[in-house]
Formats: structure tokens, sequence, C-alpha cells
């Protein structure tokens, strides 16, 4: 059932060629939150032009300030601009499903035979070339967001307290919100955004100055609310009256909702909760199995936190109660994934409409502003941190006082990952490739070096 004021006459873009869109980026979110906010701001803003630049960047500033990952929240948001809550739930389920599929066979496959020294060997290519394109990406947003001297030093503060001094992330987004807005009252000048230029194309369908069409209502925020909260503890529910409050699944789908709501950051913000829960109070895995699922979500498409998927499929098909191990193992991932990720449709249906009309405040505008700029050094960091676990196999940490540097071991250098990274600039970069192109060639180009 669709919340009232929400039809099909209202679709900006037809939702055929909408979903065949979202279906397209789904198969391109590989390298995290850079990666995957990278392709969005390709295909939608600079290619198809359905959506303005700083209308993009008002939501992703908005997707930043929520639990869950973002870029799968920026997704249902644009979805939602585009078709309304149909177009929100095509556009973040397609968001998610290719991650799901892959996550679930590369359990499967873990679990069956304990080697995985072929797919490895594909997505250390396919992590390489994440690389060129974040970097390529990273420029791009750069530019269009950084438009102000006031923006770009918020960027590299950001990006230096997070990389130089570990400074938590929910504390760099309300500090780059309050500077954004300290700067909005003081000298609105230096933060006040241009148009797209000129010659940026045709306009976008979705412009920056246009407000969605959809009011808020508390009906409309009470259904939401209550159908949303339904949907979400249903599953775990059911698992509770059929298989017992003991067994793995309910455990499971309590702590991942739990978690679900303290994301803050990202995945790699809560992944050392996760970690520490799942390995040292439940046992579901080892602290080797964590860091080889992290690998596999990292290179896989869709958001980072895919991880738990892994995590729960090795809990559950250790320990599956009455239940057949792999019939365990598969209902304990798709119900973790459900948990995760129903609240991110959640926060943005119920959110959404509220913010759309407080976009036109200044003070709240010069505050988002803010958080943008500190998210272009929030990507980079990312970018460092990708760059670091793809091309070198070990890391230390160096501090002196409030310093706390993440620092690679020379020794544990991945020449074959180094390769595979030149090899992606060069096509990027120099060539012009497009990211499909890129992303076939470099996998390819791991195989072909693990097999030599």
């Amino acid at each position: 059932m669709l919340p009232p004021g929400d039809s099909r006459d209202r679709d900006v873009i037809g939702l055929r060629e909408a979903t065949k869109a979202w279906f397209a980026v789904s198969l391109q979110t590989f390298g995290g939150p850079a990666g995957q906010i990278a392709v969005m701001q390709r295909m939608l803003v600079d290619e198809r032009r359905w959506i303005g630049q700083q209308r993009f960047l008002f939501a992703l500033s908005y997707c930043t300030l929520l639990p869950g990952p973002e870029a799968q929240q920026l997704a249902t948001y644009v979805g939602w601009l585009l078709n309304g809550v149909r177009g929100a739930l095509v556009a973040g389920t397609l968001f998610v499903l290719p991650g799901v599929v892959a996550l679930l066979a590369l359990s499967a496959v873990y679990v069956a035979y304990g080697e995985t020294s072929g797919v490895e060997a594909v997505f250390l290519g396919l992590g390489a070339a994440v690389i060129a394109i974040v970097v390529q990406a990273l420029g791009r947003l750069g530019r269009r967001a950084l438009t102000r001297p006031a923006y770009a030093w918020l960027a590299v503060a950001s990006f230096l307290a997070l990389t130089l001094f570990a400074v938590p992330f929910p504390a760099v987004v309300a500090t780059a919100a309050f500077l954004g807005w300290l700067l909005g009252r003081l000298r609105p000048a230096s933060v006040v955004l241009p148009a797209d230029p000129p010659d940026a194309g045709p306009p976008p369908l979705v412009p920056d100055d246009a407000l969605h069409t959809e009011r808020p209502s508390t009906r409309r925020s009470a259904l939401v609310l209550g159908l949303g909260l339904l949907l979400w503890t249903t599953p775990v529910v059911l698992a509770a009256l059929t298989l017992g409050r003991d067994s793995v699944l309910v455990d499971q789908g309590l702590f991942f909702s739990g978690a679900a709501l303290v994301t803050f950051g990202g995945a790699y913000a809560v992944l050392a909760f996760v970690a520490q829960q799942a390995v040292t109070v439940y046992g579901w895995l080892t602290a080797g199995e964590m860091v080889r699922g992290l690998a596999l979500a990292e290179t896989t498409p869709g958001p980072l936190i895919m991880v738990v998927q892994f995590v729960a499929f090795l809990g559950a098909y250790r320990d599956p109660g009455g239940l057949d191990p792999w019939v365990a193992a598969v209902l304990a991932a798709l119900l973790t994934t459900w948990v995760t990720f129903v609240p991110c449709f959640l926060f943005i249906l119920l959110g959404a409409p509220y913010v759309e009309r407080l976009r036109q405040h200044q003070g709240l505008s010069a505050a988002l502003s803010g958080i943008t700029a500190a998210v272009v050094g929030v990507i980079a960091n990312l970018a460092v941190y990708f760059a670091l676990h793809t091309l070198f196999g070990d890391t230390t940490r160096v501090g002196a006082g409030p310093l706390s540097l993440e620092v690679p071991v020379p020794d544990s250098v991945h020449w074959q990952a180094v390769l595979l990274t030149a090899l992606s600039f060069l096509l990027v970069v120099g060539r012009g490739w497009s990211v499909p192109r890129t992303l076939v060639t470099c996998a390819l180009g791991g195989v072909l070096l693990s097999l030599v």
C-alpha cells in the first residue's frame, strides 16, 4: 500500500526506464560508498541529467546524517524524487540485490571449499580498478562540491581529522555542520553555492530549486512508521515463534537490528563493534574469517555493511539448531540483510518529505553544505583506506600524542595489485575507458596474473 499523495502521474521519469537505470547502477556499485556515490553522480547527474548537482549533494548530506549505508539511502532518496514510494523501493532494493546474491554465493563457496583462490584473483583485479575509478570520481565530486574556499578547507580538515587523528566520524560530521551553519550566519556569501554553469548540459529533470510535490502529514508519517516497524520486526518474531528464543537466527536478528541503528559513519565505523561481538561474544566466526568476509564485501557490488550477511551465514551454518545447516545459513543471511536494510527505507520515506520542505531554510542549507564538504574529505579517507588494504597485506599504526596514522608494512606489498592498479589508472584516466570495461579488463588481468 502506498502512502496518500503518491500517484503515477507524479513520476518524473517512466518507472520502467528508471528501473533499467537503477539496475545498471547496481551492477557498478563496487568500491564502497566512494565508488557508489561516484557511479550515481556520473549516471544520474552528469549523463542522464535526471537530478541537479546541488539537489544531489543536498540529498547526500541528509543521508550522511542517518545511521546506515549512505550510498544506498542516497539511491532510495533519488528514487523517491523521481518516482515516489515505488521509485524509492525499486532504487533501494536494486542497489543491494547484486551484493546479496554475490556474497551469498561466495559465503557458500567459502563454507564448502574453504578456499576461493579463483574468486580472489578476480576480486584482486576489481579492487585495483576501483582505486582508479574512485580517485577519478573523487576529483569530479570535489570540483562540483568545493566551489568556495571555505568548503575546500572543510574538506581538507575533515580528511586530516580522520586520517591523522582518528577523530570519530560523527564528530567530524557534527563539526562540519556547525561550521557550515556558522559560516552561513557570519559570511553568507562565502558559502552560497552557484547553480550549474550554462554549459553543464540540458536542464535536469529534478532541478535544484524545485520542491517535491508530496507534502508531509501526520497521517502519512504514522502510516509509514507503523508499516515500516511491522515489516522490520515480523521476520524476527516469526523466527522466535517457530524456532524458539534460543535460535541463532533470533540472536542474529536482534543483534543486527540494533547494529542497524548505530551504524553512523558507514560500515567501517561499526565493523569494529560487529567483529568484537560476533567473534568474542557470540563465536559465530573467527577474527581471520571476519577479515576475509570484509575483503569479499569490499570487492562485491553493494554497501560494505553487507559483510554482516557473511557473518550470519557462517554463524548459522555452524550452529543450525534443528535446521539443516545450509537452510539455516541461507535463512540467517537473508534475515540479517532484511533487518539491516529495512530501516534505511524507513528513514528515507519518513524523513524525506520534511527535509524537502526545509531545503530553502538558509541555516539548514548552510549546515548541510558544510557536511557535503566534509563528505569529500571522508570519501578521500575511504579511498586511502581502500588503497592501503588492496595494495598491502599488512598495515600498522604509528602515533605520537593525538597523531594516529595507519601506514603500510613495505614487505607486505601486493605487486600484482600494484600492476593492476597502474593498468586501471592507464585505462580510466589515460584512455578514458568506461567503468564496466575497465572492471572486466582488470578482473581478467587478475586471473592471468594468478595463473602466472
